[in-house]
């Protein structure tokens, strides 16, 4: 018994050895991406520069900082952007941008932005948005309906995650993307999570997300670069190389 033992710990202790190994490999050998929205410049590390379009489609707005919450939360070289849009009706949405640095966990899963803002999930689906510029392509996005319990209103939250030469509505698809290009290239994706919300009155839900894709598909371009990838319907996603 006590052979195995010890053959178990010097196992355990070769495989804690080689995972030091590998991480020291990455952290020495592994650069930033490029980001998949326009910024103004490319640092090698820190916070980036970058903006939602102030006015468009028929919206204005204006700039929404961060809470202290979330940017104590999250690492100090993740950037932001964030903004009310509203238009003349008195419709308006929530349109925000969180773009990681060097470490991964500036971004986490959707739910747990949302719940942490007193949210709760109540449908998911996955859509393709037309977008017209700078060439007519469609865009696939994660739709879900929410609910305010506390405060008694709906919403229609709209997100998807963008980097250089990859876009995909599914968390656990970036989340293997950016292990497998950290692996065979040695590129750490510079991942943005982008995220529009539309409150709207409980059987509003559909006339909301009409108006939302309206906005979506004008802002894109103003921000996103130019994609260079294809998505499937089930929000996977493609790369093209």
């Amino acid at each position: 018994m006590s052979r195995q033992t010890g053959v178990l710990a010097a196992a355990a202790l070769a495989l804690m050895l080689g995972g030091a190994s590998l991480v020291n490999h990455f952290r020495t050998h592994q650069h930033l991406g490029r980001p998949g929205i326009k910024v103004v410049a490319f640092p090698t590390g820190g916070k980036m520069d970058f903006d939602l379009p102030e006015r468009v489609a028929g919206f204005t707005s204006e700039t929404m900082p961060q809470s202290e919450l979330v940017t104590n939360l999250l690492p100090k070289d993740t950037s932001f952007a964030q903004r009310i849009y509203r238009a003349p009706d008195g419709f308006w949405a929530q349109a925000n941008i969180i773009l990681m640095g060097t470490d991964r966990t500036s971004i986490h899963k959707p739910e747990y932005c949302l719940h942490g803002q007193g949210l709760d999930v109540l449908e998911k689906s996955v859509v393709s948005l037309s977008i017209a510029l700078p060439r007519p392509h469609d865009l696939t996005v994660a739709k879900w309906v929410v609910s305010n319990p506390q405060q008694g209103w709906r919403g229609i939250y709209v997100f998807w995650f963008v980097a250089d030469g990859e876009q995909t509505a599914s968390h656990w698809q970036r989340i293997w993307w950016l292990a497998r290009d950290l692996i065979h290239t040695g590129v750490l994706q510079r991942w943005a999570y982008v995220n529009y919300l539309a409150p709207c009155e409980p059987g509003q839900e559909g006339a909301a997300f009409e108006r939302l894709k309206r906005l979506i598909g004008a802002s894109v371009p103003e921000f996103q670069e130019p994609s260079r990838l294809l998505t499937d319907p089930a929000g996977a996603g493609e790369r093209s190389d």
